[in-house]
């Protein structure tokens, strides 16, 4: 039936699936902040144990999710607030070591498909200062700083390699304490499209957004730990027929002529109206991922804020 579970790569919206279900975690610990001024809701999700970890079907460690309403508008003072908040997060899951670091920042995804443009977009903003170190010793800026190198693996389809055998090359060749991966995720729900942050010590599977699984990138396969930070800018079209459905069958229960039509629909469990949607979308829309029509100006706007974010962290 696994096939049937609404997509999502965001750990919020698995924990949330469980809440509706009135069901209860072990081994998850959840704490939630609220930034009332700036209107930014932050919640941190520590999956601790192997039940944990197996019941949310995501690896063991941290999982924050910063969630912004207004991230979608135009207002750079606020993206600069967001940025702000976004680099202390990032510093709450780097290496405790002695300062500078050695990082390296891998934009993951498609430079020519715009939904999946941001990791690249993100790396052709980013302050890089490895080679300027290496030129001019650690005092080139005035003061040490953090040496940042960045890399954009592409896609098998253009390279003919898996990203994680690019990564792995570059890692053993510069030798970097952290890196920092950046790449596109699939939402459950259309209102967290380019507007939710998610920020993880687990790394990424490239591609997992779409359903097409290439290999990882953590600390297990590349020998460094992996900080993965993506933004949800697609949902699958079946998602957003059973949203449709829900929606339709809320309207009908609320419509004295219309209930009894919708007492049938209404028994129906989630997973059961999922693939209801699944059997009835034909076989090439049941591969569809949608993306808001905006979609281009808000990848250049987010690629901004997460740069600033990372320049912020790392200075």
């Amino acid at each position: 039936m696994s096939q049937f579970q609404v997509r999502t790569d965001l750990a919020l919206e698995t924990r949330e699936k469980f809440e509706e279900d009135n069901v209860e975690i072990k081994g998850v610990r959840v704490e939630e902040e609220y930034r009332r001024k700036n209107e930014i809701k932050i919640t941190t999700m520590v999956i601790e144990t192997e039940n944990g970890a197996k019941a949310m079907g995501k690896p063991k460690g941290t999982y924050i999710t910063l969630e912004a309403s207004n991230m979608d508008c135009q207002d750079e003072d606020y993206h600069r607030e967001i940025s702000v908040e976004l680099a202390r997060l990032i510093k709450r899951l780097l290496p405790k070591k002695k300062q500078p670091l050695s990082v390296l920042v891998a934009g993951l995804g498609n430079r020519e498909v715009t939904p999946d443009a941001l990791g690249p977009r993100v790396v052709d903003n980013i302050m890089i200062t490895r080679h300027v170190l290496k030129e001019f010793g650690k005092y080139a800026f005035g003061e040490e700083v953090n040496a940042v190198s960045g890399i954009v693996p592409g896609v098998m389809a253009q390279t003919g390699m898996e990203s994680q055998e690019i990564v792995r090359g570059a890692i053993e060749e510069t030798k970097p304490d952290v890196m920092i991966a950046i790449d596109a995720l699939a939402a459950r729900s259309t209102r967290r499209l380019s507007r939710t942050i998610q920020i993880t010590d687990t790394g990424i599977n490239p591609g997992s957004g779409v359903g097409n699984h290439r290999h990882g990138l953590s600390e297990e396969t590349l020998g460094i730990p992996v900080i993965a930070i993506g933004v949800p800018t697609v949902v699958d079209a079946a998602t957003i027929v059973s949203d449709t459905m829900q929606t339709l069958i809320q309207a009908m229960e609320e419509n004295s002529h219309l209930q009894t039509l919708s007492t049938g629909l209404s028994a129906l469990n989630d997973m059961e109206k999922h693939e209801l949607v699944r059997e009835l979308l034909s076989p090439q829309l049941n591969t569809m991922f949608v993306t808001p029509k905006d979609i281009d100006e808000s990848i250049k706007r987010l690629s901004y804020t997460l740069s600033e974010g990372l320049n912020i962290a790392f200075a």
